[in-house]
């Protein structure tokens, strides 16, 4: 599947100035099952994301709920995944798979020619810094909004005008690229360009259609 727009047709926008980049599998390749896995097992780990339901429960702390605060919660109401919970906080290093060098390519070559550029992801402030010790090319960007030090998350609208804030550019002029439909489709909605990344050749294209030198 290419990368699409979910840019509404009916508007002309303000051409583009600025992206705004989600992290997690557009920039860095994230697997939560692998740091369940790596305390736990394969098995186990298969077990819990089959079983529990991990992304309402993660999203709460990428909204700025505590981690030991998500642990009590998990014993009080799902005290059978409580030991699989732990294994994802204490291992959540494995769980940061690597990097996508060629999309890290056009944040690159944006950087070059002056772009505004700004991170805007739902990640846990206790985990973030783990992310920033082992992605460097993290530095490029002009800001990260993190969710989780914010205490909201996407896609919720007041984050992604923060994004534009701390770009500094109005949100008109900005496009986001993000993994998650829904995440795009509400960033359109305040009137930015959304795309849904599923791969670095077809962003380029659509970055360079959009009037941005890739």
């Amino acid at each position: 599947m290419g990368l699409s727009s979910t840019t509404d047709p009916t508007t002309t926008p303000a051409p583009a100035a600025g992206v705004v980049w989600d992290l997690g599998n557009v920039l860095i390749d994230w697997d939560p099952r692998a740091a369940v896995a790596a305390g736990l097992g394969e098995a186990e780990a298969g077990r819990f994301f089959d079983g529990f339901d991990f992304a309402t429960w993660n999203h709460d702390c990428d909204a700025g709920l505590s981690w030991d605060e998500a642990l009590a919660r998990l014993e009080r109401e799902h005290p059978q995944w409580l030991q699989h919970g732990r294994a994802y906080h204490e291992h959540f290093a494995a769980s940061l798979v690597g990097e996508h060098a060629d999309t890290i390519g056009l944040l690159r070559e944006l950087r070059a020619a002056g772009v505004p550029q700004v991170g805007l992801t739902n990640f846990s402030a206790e985990l973030y810094p783990q992310a920033q010790a082992k992605f460097p090319f993290l530095d490029l960007l002009d800001d990260v909004v993190v969710s989780g030090a914010e205490r909201v998350a996407k896609p919720d609208p007041a984050i992604y005008r923060l994004a534009a804030e701390r770009c500094g550019l109005p949100l008109a002029a900005l496009v986001f690229v993000d993994d998650k439909p829904g995440n795009a489709a509400a960033a359109v909605a305040l009137g930015m360009r959304g795309l849904v990344y599923a791969g670095a050749d077809r962003l380029r294209a659509d970055l360079r259609a959009l009037g941005l030198p890739v």
